[in-house]
């Protein structure tokens, strides 16, 4: 993302375009890099054989149960702190509009490429897949049509949802959003940001006066649905103002199958941080070069071409793989399972996946543009401000290090894979009819899980590792 390229050159003079992790040095493994990928891929395979030996009623057809435990029936000061949070969230939220539209135009000196790149999108990705559904909570949009809808309470949206509309305008909204940020030349620029934001907002509000607000922030309000989803792996979950904890990854077990839509939606969330990763490697940049070389100009197009074809790459993969599970799967008493059916139970094995590369790939860059709002904070349309005296806050490149990087998305990647294979297992032992018949199942999914710890570890190492 060009961004992250813009911010650690603002930082310091450097004789050619920073790497999107922004490192200044690469790390030499003490060991070759084939022997983390075996390791790695070993340890998946491991976790599937342990697996293997457990017996758990829990994971039976017949639980109904979600491993979720009460904890606080009825949270002391939740209304009071929930309007607070969103209160400050919605101000922050005029901020950043703010900003963009009056501040410097220069992305280092502006507070909107940072909180909108890095502290929102990356930032609160991470206290999603972590915490829990902080988004639901403070998401600005919905807390201005509450406020409406406080005001004209007898106000009835006068349109019902289609079915046959499903979740299918938040997952095109959400390559959209991809699209902006990885090939669109505003990215970086604040009044353009400022201008999509307040589009958005707009086409938001529209949607919920149409349709109403929960039915808009279910189908179609992308964040909602995506930090939705991603919440879905957190141990903390609200239910009717109670709070519940559960194992990481426990709530995307599902009884129903995820419809296409948001299977799509999950492999464009996967294929677009991989893709991102990609971006950053050497076989990318010759691609480009080689097509340059036959039409300048065409960076645009190829990236493009790139995010259409690279989420139907892993859609194809998914699906065959998945073909391959319901066969196996199989047996006298037991034909196989319709392709639609297992597809929408696994797909979500997957967040898991998407989650850790997305902590892997992004934590160099939250921690490089998490410093810049320090100084930001003091100056943040860029007018020559000091509020905090914080503006001259000397900002330290390497406070992630290459280092560091390599080994907290080594062990990302693969605690990630590992419950994805744990939830795999699990969903295996629900839809199949017998423990045989589960894990047999399981050999393909398997065998797709290692294949992609290998790719992503191997994309992870290629701006951070030498050899």
């Amino acid at each position: 993302m060009r961004i992250r390229a813009l911010l650690a050159a603002g930082l310091v003079a450097m004789p050619c375009a920073a790497r999107a992790h922004g490192f200044g040095q690469r790390y030499d493994l003490p060991l070759p890099l084939w022997l983390y990928l075996t390791g790695a891929g070993l340890t998946v395979a491991l976790s599937f054989g342990l697996l293997a030996l457990w017996r758990r009623d829990d994971a039976s057809p017949a639980y109904q149960g979600d491993y979720a435990r009460l904890v606080l029936r009825r949270i002391p000061g939740a209304h009071a702190i929930a309007a607070i949070l969103r209160l400050l969230v919605l101000a922050l939220y005029i901020l950043v509009i703010v900003a963009g539209f009056t501040g410097a135009q220069n992305p280092v000196k502006n507070i909107a490429p940072a909180m909108v790149w890095a502290i929102w999108w990356v930032g609160m990705a991470y206290v999603s897949a972590l915490v829990g559904d902080l988004w639901a909570l403070v998401n600005p949009l919905d807390t201005v049509a509450r406020a409406v809808q406080r005001l004209f309470p007898h106000w009835r949206a006068p349109l019902p949802w289609p079915a046959w509309l499903d979740s299918w305008p938040a997952t095109v909204l959400f390559f959209c959003f991809i699209w902006m940020e990885l090939n669109w030349e505003g990215s970086e620029q604040p009044a353009s940001l400022a201008l999509a934001m307040l589009l958005y907002s707009v086409l938001a509000w529209t949607g919920m006066a149409l349709f109403g607000r929960t039915v808009w922030l279910r189908h179609a309000e992308v964040f909602n649905v995506v930090f939705g989803l991603l919440a879905r792996f957190a141990p903390n979950t609200i239910r009717d103002g109670a709070w519940y904890v559960r194992p990481y990854a426990a709530g995307l077990l599902t009884r129903q199958p995820v419809r296409p839509a948001r299977l799509l939606l999950v492999m464009l969330m996967l294929a677009s941080v991989s893709f991102d990763g990609m971006m950053e490697t050497q076989a990318w940049y010759d691609i480009v070069d080689a097509v340059l070389a036959i039409s300048p100009g065409a960076l645009g197009w190829i990236t493009t071409a790139a995010l259409l074809l690279l989420p139907a790459l892993f859609l194809l993969v998914f699906l065959l793989f998945c073909a391959l599970i319901a066969r196996c799967g199989a047996s006298t008493s037991q034909p196989a399972l319709p392709l639609a059916r297992v597809a929408g139970h696994f797909v979500l094995t997957l967040v898991p996946i998407a989650i850790a590369y997305h902590f892997a790939h992004y934590l160099s860059f939250l921690a490089m543009a998490g410093q810049y709002l320090i100084p930001l904070a003091s100056d943040p349309l860029g007018l020559g401000w000091d509020l905090f005296g914080t503006t001259l806050y000397f900002i330290r490149l390497g406070l992630v290090d290459a280092k560091a990087v390599w080994y907290v998305s080594l062990f990302a990647i693969v605690a990630g894979h590992v419950a994805a294979v744990w939830l795999a297992h699990v969903c295996a032992l629900r839809l199949f009819g017998s423990r045989s018949a589960a894990l047999r199942s399981q050999y393909p999914m398997l065998a797709l899980m290692i294949a992609y710890t290998l790719l992503s570890l191997w994309i992870i190492a290629q701006p951070i590792v030498g050899g």
